[in-house]
């Protein structure tokens, strides 16, 4: 069988202190230690970057010049008003490195184009790529190059690869298998690109993570509302997912069967610019069923460890999402309850982070 490159499941982030090594044959493990501190925080400087990794401030300057020179990270502004000299943070540079993030749904498939920092440059809905006569992979693909192309040339050589995020079906999950891994070498062998898979709502917590709402976090309950409730579990950065595909039949599915039998009109529902607020009662009272049921999950969850935040991502309104979370906030006092930010596709962008994560962090 063909070799499937599985992006790692989890954000990859380090703890409050790493082990580095100062050795010259391992700089380049050193180099993804402090890439993996910019992705976790905004920007450090030279003295956090030791202090956390016990790496000697010779060897964090020769690193930092490294990267710096490799166009991986950029100084900025020299921050003054502190007793001794002025200190300069180290950050990411936007420009440093790209990926493209394509995620399959039910209905149709979000392709996006980010930088390093997350900021997405290109954004497209189109159809699910299909198989058998008439498969419309060469227009799929078209969209991909047609991202990669918005980058200047010199610039192509930074694209760390497609992530891919795919949903799992019990009922079909060895078709789906050939089904993608057919995508994934079609996308390696037309376009010479890497492309590293994940299963979507793992990917879109670990966007959340590295990305999101969810990066000031070590520890909170992950939760995607999508057609269906998933839950991914996160402690100290780690995404647990458990032995099982878990999923709870109170999601926007749910909400679509209770609007059709009531004759309401569906078109909003599936509309990222929709107005949900048409849907009156019957949506608060679909907000509630999903409000108990996750917070039975979270319920179920403090049995074992203390959970303190809950993080809710979906591609539904904004103000739908807040709705929910201050909803669930009020079922279960002394949880922050935050909605996740990455728009336009959580999952999508969740996919493009897949690369980073592989090429420039450490296990």
């Amino acid at each position: 069988m063909p070799d499937m490159r599985f992006a790692p499941p989890n954000p990859l982030r380090i703890a409050d202190r790493a082990s580095g090594l100062n050795a010259v044959s391992v700089r380049s493990y050193n180099e993804r230690l402090v890439l993996s501190l910019l992705l976790q925080k905004d920007r450090t400087t030279r003295l956090e970057i030791g202090e956390r990794t016990g790496l000697s401030a010779q060897t964090v300057s020769v690193l930092v010049r490294s990267l710096e020179q490799e166009g991986l990270v950029a100084k900025g502004a020299a921050q003054k008003g502190r007793i001794g000299p002025p200190t300069t943070p180290i950050l990411l540079n936007p420009e440093g490195a790209f990926s493209v993030g394509i995620s399959v749904g039910r209905r149709h498939t979000d392709l996006v184009l980010i930088d390093f920092v997350g900021k997405v440059r290109f954004h497209a809905t189109v159809p699910n790529p299909s198989t058998g006569p008439g498969s419309n992979h060469s227009a799929f693909l078209a969209t991909i190059s047609k991202a990669i192309d918005l980058l200047p040339e010199t610039a192509r050589e930074r694209l760390a690869g497609v992530g891919l995020a795919l949903p799992q079906s019990v009922h079909d999950a060895r078709d789906q298998e050939a089904h993608f891994q057919a995508l994934q070498e079609e996308i390696e062998a037309q376009l010479g690109i890497s492309v590293f898979i994940q299963n979507d709502v793992t990917a879109a917590a670990s966007g959340e993570s590295l990305f999101g709402a969810a990066k000031p976090f070590t520890d909170y309950m992950f939760f995607y509302l999508g057609a269906k409730l998933h839950g991914r579990l996160v402690l100290n950065h780690q995404i647990h997912k458990g032995n099982s595909e878990l999923s709870f039949d109170v999601g926007i599915d749910a909400l679509e069967r209770a609007l059709a039998a009531r004759g309401a009109p569906l078109e909003p529902l599936w509309n990222r610019s929709g107005n949900w607020s048409i849907y009156g009662d019957l949506l608060r009272d679909w907000q509630e069923r999903l409000i108990e049921q996750m917070a039975r999950s979270l319920a179920g969850v403090s049995q074992f460890v203390e959970i303190e935040t809950a993080v809710v991502s979906s591609y539904a309104p904004q103000e739908v999402c807040q709705d929910i979370c201050r909803g669930l906030e009020g079922a279960v006092p002394g949880t922050r309850v935050i909605a996740g930010n990455l728009l336009p596709s959580p999952k999508a962008i969740g996919a493009a982070s897949l690369p980073f994560t592989s090429r420039f962090t450490v296990e």
